[in-house]
């Protein structure tokens, strides 16, 4: 049985996206306080989320930044209330050293980073922590990112981009055996980019760690739909089920129980050997 640290990753798992900002972009403000959160957090348990994955600074487009504290006083009272009342893996979705090793000093057990290690001290606190983390390529940064994003080749350079920072990580003393990657789907890339991108997930499965495919309530998904950020979940789960098609082995979405039958049909059927 494959594991990344506290996950086990025989079959696609779920993480739970559970934001505690009052600016994401489909879900700002839901879960900001801590009685919500936690609520919120056990029914993603009970539907099957395989990871709870806590993040209080935004990452949308156009997202202003928040300082250390501020992220802090947001994300530590969720992640101590929830290591108190679920079983489940806790990811602390954020970018700051700080907030890395308290939230793990707090109970969480995996990192996820849009900014894949590259701030000031991300590197050198993950491979204190020898944690697991998820890389992801974003072109820009949050402010900036969707201001004309170009790519040659978008798959082949995002696979290079990450295939990189995993032997940059490696290489700084961080475990081989706890880094995940992930694509960026919406990070920096325009719908046609996010498409051809997911057609081509394989090439990125190719580094040889495990991959996180976070596609859910994406604005590509709006735009090939015609459909607002609150009708996406149909086209959430077909993405998601494509992606793992594709070799992804984590999935990051807001409609927990939703997708997680969906990956078990479709996990069913890719283990048979059969289309029928």
């Amino acid at each position: 049985m494959l594991r990344l640290g506290p996950v086990k990753l025989d079959s696609p798992a779920v993480m739970g996206v559970l934001n505690v900002t009052p600016d994401s972009f489909s879900d700002g403000g839901r879960y900001s306080t801590v009685d919500v959160a936690l609520r919120r957090a056990q029914e993603m348990a009970e539907q099957g989320a395989a990871i709870v994955d806590v993040g209080g600074e935004s990452t949308r487009p156009g997202a202003n930044a928040v300082d250390e504290q501020q992220e802090l006083d947001r994300v530590m009272p969720v992640i101590e209330a929830l290591r108190r009342a679920i079983d489940l893996p806790i990811s602390i979705d954020t970018s700051k050293p700080g907030v890395m090793r308290a939230a793990v000093a707090a109970g969480a057990s995996i990192i996820n980073d849009v900014y894949a290690l590259r701030a000031n001290g991300a590197l050198q606190a993950a491979v204190e922590l020898q944690q697991p983390v998820c890389l992801m390529h974003m072109q820009g940064e949050p402010r900036t990112m969707q201001n004309e994003p170009q790519y040659d080749d978008v798959v082949a350079e995002v696979t290079q981009f990450l295939r990189e920072r995993v032997a940059q990580c490696i290489q700084a003393g961080l475990g081989e055996g706890l880094i995940i990657v992930d694509p960026g789907f919406g990070f920096g890339k325009r719908p046609a980019h996010n498409i051809e991108l997911l057609a081509g997930l394989r090439q990125v499965t190719e580094i040889g760690v495990p991959v996180l495919a976070g596609l859910s309530r994406k604005s590509t998904l709006g735009w090939i739909t015609g459909k607002d950020v609150s009708q996406l979940m149909p086209a959430s789960i077909a993405a998601a089920v494509l992606a793992v098609q594709q070799g992804a082995q984590i999935i990051r979405a807001h409609d927990v129980a939703e997708t997680v039958d969906a990956l078990r049909v479709a996990t069913a059927v890719m283990n048979s050997g059969s289309s029928e």
